[in-house]
């Protein structure tokens, strides 16, 4: 159902009523300024656990004698988790202390980073990759209601959002850069390391600054609705990894595919008659909600896996480096940092409908673009441009749907939200790779560079195709709201 003028403003006043707010700010004070520091920094940082690892892992599986079979299973490993448990872990922020969750993530993260910094062995890595997972699914919920019920709707939490996608985004590019800088320089191990001091610094100032924020009455967790979507979630997570791997028509990814749709459906179905569900189809069902996480988990999907097309590209097409394929990348982050910061001021003149639309398009003909691509590197040019201006597309889309997602919800609501909205992001980045991998593969007519830029081409507009349909449904669908500066 849609969420009227009236609802919107009555649930934002909720909103700004909560415990983490109190009186709405109007402009950042001092400690707002560094709530929103701490925050962004630990936001980044997961950011970049996403892609660090990417250039170091065959340098890892020779280092700890894993199989090349077994290597995927070091992002694999961590996708699982980050993707399977955020819903969980947004619901139970918001029962049992957002604050709590996020410094206990924290905790957990660095002793994993640590440990898998010294790990003489795979299963050790590999259990340290599982907790790096599920410290990300809980850190990133909380630390993302946090946000939201630190800033009030409007100008704020729009520049908020915005500042927080681009740091984001920009942090999966950081992510393969600085992989293999410091692969090349040092020592995989220190893509682990890394994180350790950044962790230990928030954790060390957040208390002083950052308010606990959970709602007064605490209800019951749903814990059916808890085991059956995280169950379901983790076999479509699995599935789409499978798939990449070993085809969409092998038993080892239908299986858990359809399994997750199984157990998705069970969810749905208890949602419906629990008295305290995880997830209530009143949220579920406004507009806002559901049509703004189409649009992210798109967003998401496309720009991430357009990023894999184009590595295969400059590596196997025009015969670049890991290391300068990686950095190659830093206009796309160059471009999603003009992105975020430009989306708040286009969301306050246009609304985030609006906004969902112009960045959709830009992100799509930028994309379509890359059908042009050459063979040699003369043509290096236009993956730099179309990169950077799609980088800027793509994150308005994320910010406007980070604003769509979240706006119009009680206090209480928004942990939730944020949970959705996260996982949405998770789910997103975690199926584009196998998606476009497929794709390629599939429509590659024999071997050699030709034949590998033959299928990256009709992966790229299948890439392009995506974007304006998520394009179109956010036109079509979307209630055309303001910003609430408006």
């Amino acid at each position: 159902m849609s969420v009227t003028d009236s609802e919107a403003a009555g649930t934002a006043a909720d909103a700004t009523a909560g415990t983490a707010v109190g009186a709405s700010p109007t402009a950042l004070t001092p400690r707002l300024r560094l709530v929103l520091v701490l925050l962004l920094a630990a936001q980044f940082m997961l950011a970049v656990d996403f892609s660090i690892l990417n250039v170091a892992l065959p340098v890892i599986g020779e280092g700890l004698g894993f199989s090349l079979g077994h290597l995927q299973w070091i992002a694999t490993s961590f996708a699982l988790c980050a993707a399977g448990f955020t819903l969980l872990f947004g619901r139970v922020a918001d029962l049992f202390g957002r604050r709590r969750l996020f410094l206990g993530g924290l905790v957990v993260l660095a002793a994993a980073s640590l440990v898998g910094g010294l790990a003489q062995n795979s299963e050790v890595l590999i259990a340290a990759r599982v907790f790096q997972g599920l410290a990300t699914a809980a850190v990133t919920p909380a630390g993302l209601s946090l946000l939201t019920t630190s800033f009030p709707e409007g100008p704020l939490r729009e520049k908020a959002l915005g500042l927080n996608g681009a740091l984001m985004s920009a942090g999966f590019t950081t992510g393969a850069i600085l992989g293999g800088l410091l692969t090349d320089l040092l020592s995989w191990r220190w893509a682990f390391f890394i994180n350790v001091p950044v962790a230990l610094a928030v954790l060390f100032v957040a208390p002083t600054v950052i308010k606990e924020s959970r709602p007064d009455a605490r209800p019951k967790l749903d814990v059916p609705g808890a085991v059956s979507v995280t169950l379901g979630l983790l076999s479509i997570v699995f599935g789409l990894t499978q798939a990449g791997e070993k085809g969409w028509g092998s038993a080892d990814a239908l299986l858990p595919l359809a399994a997750g749709v199984v157990l998705l459906l069970v969810f749905y179905a208890v949602e419906r008659k629990v008295s305290a569900p995880l997830v209530p189809l009143s949220v579920l069902g406004k507009r806002s909600v559901a049509w703004g996480n189409i649009a992210g988990l798109i967003a998401f999907l496309t720009e991430t896996s357009l990023v894999f097309l184009l590595t295969l590209y400059l590596q196997e097409v025009l015969g670049f480096s890991p290391l300068a394929a990686g950095l190659s990348f830093g206009v796309l982050g160059i471009g999603t940092v003009v992105g975020g910061s430009t989306a708040p001021k286009v969301i306050g003149k246009i609304g985030s409908k609006r906004t969902l639309i112009v960045g959709g398009i830009l992100q799509a003909v930028f994309t379509a673009a890359l059908l042009g691509l050459g063979d040699d590197r003369s043509w290096m040019w236009l993956p730099l441009v179309a990169t950077f201006a799609g980088g800027v597309g793509n994150m308005l889309v994320i910010v406007g749907f980070m604003v769509t997602a979240t706006s119009g919800l009680a206090d209480h609501e928004q942990g939730l939200a944020v949970g959705l909205a996260t996982m949405t992001q998770q789910v997103g980045i975690t199926m584009g790779t196998p998606i476009m991998s497929a794709v390629a593969t599939a429509t590659m007519t024999g071997a050699g560079a030709a034949a590998i830029l033959g299928g990256l081409k009709v992966a790229i507009a299948v890439n392009a195709a995506i974007v304006l349909l998520g394009t179109f449904t956010s036109a079509l669908f979307l209630r055309g709201a303001r910003s609430s500066a408006q």
